[in-house]
Formats: structure tokens, C-alpha cells, sequence
């Protein structure tokens, strides 16, 4: 009879395939995660600073309207005109009718411009509508006279 020895330990084997399935998943998360960034950045917009502005927990499929200093309105990297952007605007609200619009106005923007795309979104049916901006720059302050330098 062959019996077994049940004195040695076996050693541990580390099985690579479920790792490198969770590697692949979380480089495909951030690849994915890191296009959107840049199609909501694609166009050389400063936006004006708040210092009341909220951070709104961001909503799945929210679109970026894009208004540069020259009143250029570019969604999803493509430049449109405000009859194009009505048309696309009013086709998705039909479908979603809560969808969410992030316009990102140059601060330099005409106002009109900014006027001429809240227009648009009215026409379409929109109204979940947020305007971006950032916080405004802090100076340091000096502690003896409470006053910036």
C-alpha cells in the first residue's frame, strides 16, 4: 500500500489569470474614464471663476456644450451650429427628457452667446441645464493685517 505524506506542506500557487483579468478591467476603467475627461476639455475654454459654486455629483450621459471666446460651440469635439445643436439636443431630450447639459462658457464669451445657447436648450425641451466654472484664485493673506499684499 501507498500511503501518503502528510508532513510536507504543499506550497501555495498563485494563479495569474484572475490577476491579470483585474488588471486588464481597471487599465480599461481608466482608459475609458480618461476619454471623457478629455472630450469635456477638448476645447481651450476658460471658464469664470465662483466662489459659491457646488460640485454636483456628475450624471451618466450628461452633455458638454463648449462656447470658446469667438462664440464657437463645440459638443463632443465637433464644432456645431445652434441649428445642428437643436436638432441633436431635441432628438435626445425626446428620448431622455431629464437629460443633463454642462455649459462651459470662455470667460471672455459674449453674453449673447451664452444667451443663444440657453435659447437652444429651452427650444429643446431641457431644462436640466449647469454652468461650469472654478474657484477663483486665493492670495495669501499676511495674519498682522488681515489685508492681501
Amino acid at each position: 500500500m501507498n500511503f501518503r505524506d502528510y508532513s510536507t506542506p504543499q506550497e501555495a500557487e498563485m494563479e495569474l489569470a484572475p490577476m491579470i483579468d483585474v488588471v486588464f478591467l481597471l487599465l480599461i476603467f481608466f482608459i475609458v474614464t480618461w476619454n471623457s475627461a478629455q472630450q469635456e476639455r477638448n476645447v481651450d475654454v476658460s471658464v469664470p471663476a465662483a466662489e459659491e459654486g457646488a460640485d454636483p455629483e456628475r450624471q451618466v450621459g450628461e452633455i458638454i456644450v463648449n462656447v470658446d471666446k469667438d462664440g464657437l460651440i463645440v459638443v463632443n469635439g465637433a464644432v456645431v451650429t445652434e441649428a445642428d445643436l437643436l436638432v441633436r439636443l431635441h432628438a435626445i431630450s425626446d428620448e431622455y427628457p431629464d437629460q443633463a447639459v454642462i455649459l462651459r462658457g470662455d470667460s471672455k464669451a459674449s453674453f449673447q452667446h451664452i444667451i443663444n445657447i440657453l435659447d437652444v436648450c429651452k427650444k429643446a425641451n431641457i431644462w436640466n441645464i449647469a454652468f461650469a466654472t472654478t474657484k477663483p484664485q486665493e492670495t495669501p493673506i499676511t495674519k498682522k493685517s488681515g489685508k492681501a499684499p
